[in-house]
């Protein structure tokens, strides 16, 4: 049973990844069906020739990482790792899609040849379920990653002038316009991963204290108001969403971590039970 629970769990993903390397976000496909600037119609064909021939949206098909919320109750034979690794070579084995991920980070940087390893998250939660997101990372949207070290006696608007300053420094390079996540307390590595995990939530979803809503509300008008634009070209709006994911901080510390998707917001998501 558990084999059977696998295998349909790795070709759920399967189906899940070349949806989101070929089908527009229902969420994104009205800002670009009324973006009519410099480039418009390439931007408008780009995504209609990959619904109908199954090509990349993107020639940067990325590394693949997932935010997997695992029931204690929902039991597998072999390592969600194992799983996934599969899943990801499998499609991109066969697909027309660039292998993005090289060996050693620094000496060599031979290519792999099947986009493997994903970068995995595991999160274990109550229940019997498996909740998986995932963000299609493409290298432009993940080199404007950055973490700061604020002052533990910053305020909100510290918060929102280091994120607006660090999108109007280098928003143009990452393919805007962008989903911006923000990692706010924990420590420096969980900031960053709470970052990442706020780019797999809806544009249209807001934080559930108003006063982070607020905040969030006010960092994405002043990102629109930078006049970044469509691909960095002046024109329309600049960012979708801004989303802010807490965590408990130290007394002496104040994390916080920004991420960014491009203007495809490659993400998708899965849920199975046992």
């Amino acid at each position: 049973m558990n084999n059977m629970i696998e295998e349909n769990l790795k070709e759920m993903i399967k189906q899940a990844i070349i949806n989101a390397n070929t089908q527009i976000s229902e969420e994104i496909k009205p800002f670009i069906d009324q973006y009519n600037g410099p480039f418009s119609n390439v931007i408008k064909d780009n995504y209609r020739i990959s619904r109908s021939t199954g090509l990349p949206l993107c020639q940067d098909t990325g590394m693949v990482e997932f935010f997997c919320f695992l029931g204690v109750n929902f039991h597998l034979k072999r390592p969600l790792q194992v799983i996934l690794d599969e899943a990801v070579s499998e499609v991109y084995s066969v697909s027309p899609y660039r292998y993005s991920t090289v060996d050693d980070p620094l000496f060599g940087r031979k290519n792999r040849l099947d986009n493997t390893p994903a970068v995995v998250h595991i999160i274990c939660c109550a229940g019997g379920r498996l909740d998986i997101r995932f963000l299609i990372k493409g290298g432009g949207s993940e080199n404007l990653s950055r973490l700061f070290m604020l002052s533990p006696s910053a305020a909100k608007e510290d918060v929102a002038n280091r994120v607006v300053e660090h999108i109007a420094e280098s928003g143009a390079r990452s393919c805007p316009p962008l989903k911006v996540g923000i990692g706010l307390g924990g420590t420096s590595e969980k900031a960053m991963v709470l970052s990442k995990l706020a780019l797999t939530s809806s544009i249209y979803k807001h934080h559930q204290d108003p006063h982070y809503a607020s905040l969030e509300e006010e960092i994405k008008e002043r990102i629109n108001s930078l006049n970044i634009g469509f691909q960095g070209l002046g024109s329309s709006i600049t960012c979708y969403s801004t989303h802010i994911l807490t965590h408990p901080t130290h007394i002496a510390t104040l994390p916080l971590a920004v991420s960014v998707d491009c203007y495809l917001c490659r993400t998708g998501s899965v849920t199975f039970e046992s």
